[in-house]
């Protein structure tokens, strides 16, 4: 077994979501899971299946993020994961109905930070281990952070 990291790429202004599923309906699921939750989004979303051709199959609204979903997945080169790349959304928004798609098993990170999951290579195929999400914290927060943290999701009404 091989370890390897493999960076993914955001396009400018978009979030990720990566995880892992299990059936080749996965592509379409996961579009009627966003589209239903953020109507005005906009998304691609590639999944790898794991049998038969072994395809990077696609969906999505955006052409720019279908095409970048894809890119990724064949850059992770995993059977059964999923990449999800949004805008005009957050994460926040869809991760619960992603997470509801019955053949979703894990959801590895949903994220706008630089991001690279860490993938095991074997004779079979690759599978990912885990994320490096963002960057590693510099201190704990003081109380003036505590205060602009509690600002901050008050200014964008997720707590009153």
């Amino acid at each position: 077994m091989e370890l390897e990291t493999v960076r993914l790429k955001i396009p400018e202004g978009s979030n990720l979501i990566m995880g892992q599923s299990h059936f080749i309906k996965t592509a379409e699921d996961l579009y009627e899971a966003v589209a239903g939750t953020a109507p005005k989004s906009r998304f691609g979303i590639a999944f790898s299946e794991a049998s038969g051709p072994c395809l990077v199959r696609c969906e999505g609204n955006d052409p720019e993020l279908i095409g970048a979903a894809k890119d990724n997945s064949l850059a992770l080169g995993c059977g059964h994961t999923f990449v999800i790349l949004l805008r005009e959304a957050f994460p926040i928004n869809v991760l619960n109905s992603i997470k509801a798609v019955q053949e979703v098993c894990a959801v590895f990170c949903a994220t706008a930070n630089p991001v690279e999951a860490v993938v095991a290579r074997t004779e079979q195929g690759g599978g990912i281990m885990g994320v490096v999400d963002g960057s590693s914290p510099k201190g704990a927060e003081s109380e003036e952070d505590v205060s602009d943290r509690r600002g901050m999701l008050r200014k964008f009404g997720y707590k009153l």
